[in-house]
């Protein structure tokens, strides 16, 4: 089916790696430009390049690191200078880790809140003049923010918020079309599982498929696809949303 996507203009944050690479790659491949940043260098960053190269289009990989507010306004600088307008954003990049709640220091809380959720909303704020007429806000939530999650307070506690800002917001801005939506992940096979050692990830990847309704784990390419259908007219009405692309874990 096409979307009818083809020309429109994306920031995606985060893109080079997860869920992020899958979200860039298939906006390319639907003929969106997309300009996308990340945090160091590195071959993933490369082999993105090689890849939206081959792919074709007017893509930018920029270096950025969100937790940094000045790098915020200047890479909303560079994607306003690269693409004219904004038609998507999607919201991906991230911080987690895993800290018994009693030793989880102010350092750390302030670490994952910066990233997760400051960074966010000056995205959003700062993407505010580039925004074109129904314009797609995305931000990537998680289902942990519904359950909890030992360990990871301060992570789920910023999945969360981003439900509240993004319906806040899909109530500020609807009279001028723009919508804004969560997407709540679940467990999605990427890089970093991938890199764990083969028994740990045998162990994980059982145990989060045995409490998924379609047993087994989700694919970046399948949060893609919730991704491009926000990203088009299909989705028109659709606004305030939390959607879950979770494959029915409990």
């Amino acid at each position: 089916m096409d979307l009818n996507l083809k020309g429109k203009k994306a920031l995606v944050t985060g893109g080079t790696r997860g869920v992020g690479r899958g979200v860039v790659l298939a906006l390319a491949k639907a003929g969106v430009d997309v300009v996308t940043c990340h945090r160091q260098e590195s071959e993933a960053v490369a082999s993105l390049e090689r890849e939206l190269k081959e792919i074709g289009g007017n893509h930018r990989v920029v270096l950025a690191d969100l937790a940094e507010p000045t790098q915020i306004a200047e890479l909303l600088d560079e994607a306003g200078k690269h693409l004219g307008h904004l038609d998507l954003v999607v919201n991906n990049a991230g911080a987690i880790s895993h800290v018994p709640y009693g030793d989880l220091d102010l350092a750390e809380w302030r670490r994952v809140i910066d990233t997760n959720l400051t960074a966010s909303h000056l995205v959003i704020q700062h993407a505010l003049p580039l925004l074109s007429e129904g314009a797609s806000v995305i931000s990537i939530g998680s289902k942990s923010s519904e359950v909890g999650i030992p360990l990871r307070a301060h992570y789920t506690a910023t999945k969360a918020a981003l439900r509240g800002l993004s319906r806040s917001l899909a109530k500020e801005f609807g009279k001028k079309g723009y919508r804004f939506n969560v997407l709540a992940l679940g467990v999605i096979e990427t890089e970093a599982l991938h890199a764990m050692p083969a028994e740990q990830r045998e162990l994980m990847v059982q145990r989060y498929s045995d409490k998924t309704a379609l047993g087994r784990l989700g694919k970046p390419e399948e949060v893609a696809g919730a991704v491009l259908w926000l990203a088009s007219d299909l989705s028109r009405y659709v606004t305030g949303a939390t959607i879950h692309v979770d494959g029915g874990i409990s």
